[in-house]
């Protein structure tokens, strides 16, 4: 028992917080839970990110439950991607278990059932809040490093933007987009030469492949208006919660370039409109980024970096990222070092090459005196998980194997009919559902290009007119031509003179 007593002292040394926190948990040593050895997360560090990994079952997706729950509770809002459609039932109250009731014994803490204030979000055709952003929004630089195209290709994009800047054309969607490159190599060819100097064919024909390639993952619903306000995100119910945003992804599971454009594109937006926040006492936003692999599947060496920076420099704005994926080896180690708070769920040795990320998965955590971390990593169940944190100076908190407590929502998927309440009360589905396609830069170039067709044909039907001079014609009579001529004229004078004698 003077084990148990010291790892206790050992957990709430560790653990202590001045500020406000949530509770994830009891510590578990030799396997069982100990009472009343709470494991806190600091609010004011959870925007330094974190990570939620381990093997298919084991409880990542009620982690990122529990964690969203107890932050919305804390008036945090939450932008949950759901890309297997289980985390609807936030918005129903847990119906309670006797399992859950013992669950919570152990750990100390009451179990109390409870609903949450959700929004649905869609990117697709899928029914909730529609997310869109103009081409304009995007930018040049975002934009070539989406398609990942080469060093002269983004300085066509670079044109083709200022183009359109001088010429107050916007650039909504993708059909914009592409309008103006065909122009600058076809019937606008003249006019960019004179400009912007001469564009490649080749170039603007590899550009637009690109685009077709991401169209086909269904990026055309996304461009366009109206544009999506990053502000809604950050939205108080009445009560003082945090609203909970699930962004419906179960359709584009197979679109990663579609996914991670629209994640780009987001933290982005999000990085330009939030103001400076400095240290504070909780974050403005949490995003939870589910099977977040498919980001980093196919990103070019570009579009790392940018997410990198990006990773690096959101969290001063009071924002805080959370990838939740199968292994920690599916995060590159430039974004795995960014983490603050790391969930570890079981790991599962099949393989020689799982031995070895278990074993560099153990390296990533503090070492314990009280647990051999690859072995733990090895031998936990079903909701439990390995945490490790920063505690309020930005110090790791000890490494804990934790009994995590049970959500309090439904851990379950909403029915159709739930879903549909939920979607027709949303204030949000009115303000950004509707079509908008106002006058872009397609609309305005085909009607530049028809004038100019009909100009070109207008000139080429015209009559030629019948050419008239006042100049009389120098060809003579041929009689007239010899009788002025020189030896006819000298010939008749000297007749005459012979005459005259």
């Amino acid at each position: 028992m003077a084990g148990t007593k010291d790892f206790f002292n050992h957990i709430e040394k560790g653990y202590t917080t001045k500020g406000d926190y949530i509770v994830m948990g009891a510590a578990m040593l030799n396997g069982e839970a100990v009472k009343d050895a709470l494991v806190k997360i600091p609010l004011k560090t959870l925007n330094r990110h974190g990570l939620i990994a381990g093997a298919t079952g084991t409880g990542k997706t009620k982690t990122l439950q529990i964690i969203a729950e107890n932050l919305s509770q804390k008036g945090i809002p939450v932008l949950l991607m759901d890309l297997k459609g289980d985390l609807s039932g936030l918005a129903q109250p847990s119906p309670g278990h006797a399992k859950i009731d013992e669950r919570h014994a152990k750990i100390g803490i009451p179990f109390e059932a409870s609903s949450f204030p959700v929004e649905i979000l869609s990117l697709s055709e899928q029914d909730g809040v529609k997310l869109r952003a103009t081409v304009s929004e995007f930018g040049p630089v975002l934009l070539s490093r989406i398609l990942d195209l080469s060093e002269t290709q983004e300085g066509i994009v670079a044109v083709v933007f200022k183009y359109c800047d001088d010429n107050k054309m916007p650039l909504l969607d993708l059909k914009d987009f592409k309008k103006v490159l065909q122009y600058a190599t076809g019937a606008g060819k003249a006019e960019f030469a004179k400009e912007y100097g001469r564009i490649s064919t080749s170039s603007t024909g590899t550009i637009l492949r690109k685009i077709i390639e991401l169209e086909q993952q269904g990026a055309e619903l996304f461009f366009g208006e109206k544009s999506f306000d990053v502000n809604d995100l950050t939205r108080i119910d009445e009560k003082g919660r945090g609203y909970i945003n699930i962004l419906r992804l179960t359709d584009i599971q197979d679109r990663p370039k579609l996914f991670s454009t629209f994640m780009l594109s987001l933290l982005a937006e999000i990085y330009s409109t939030f103001p400076e926040q400095g240290d504070s006492d909780q974050p403005e936003l949490i995003l939870f980024i589910d099977e977040a692999h498919l980001i980093f599947k196919e990103a070019s060496k570009a579009l790392l970096d940018q997410i990198e920076s990006i990773v690096k420099l959101i969290r001063s704005k009071g924002i805080g990222l959370y990838f939740v994926t199968q292994n920690p080896t599916d995060v590159p180690n430039e974004v795995l070092a960014q983490l603050g708070l790391k969930v570890q769920h079981a790991l599962r040795a099949f393989t020689a090459r799982d031995r070895k990320a278990i074993k560099m998965t153990a390296e990533n955590y503090p070492e314990s005196e009280y647990y051999d971390t690859k072995e733990v990593l090895t031998s936990l169940g079903i909701g439990e998980a390995l945490i490790s944190a920063l505690d309020e100076k930005g110090r790791p908190t000890p490494l804990a194997a934790t009994l995590l407590r049970a959500p309090m929502s439904r851990m379950d998927v909403l029915t159709n009919k739930e879903l549909k309440d939920v979607i027709d009360s949303s204030t949000l589905v009115k303000k950004y559902n509707e079509i908008i396609d106002r006058e872009s830069a397609y609309e305005i170039l085909n009607e530049k290009i028809e004038k100019a067709e009909k100009l070109a044909e207008k000139e080429k039907n015209k009559p030629t007119p019948r050419r008239t001079t006042s100049r009389q014609s120098t060809r003579q009579n041929p009689i007239i031509k010899v009788l002025t001529s020189a030896t006819f004229i000298r010939g008749v004078l000297g007749i005459l003179k012979k005459v005259m004698r």
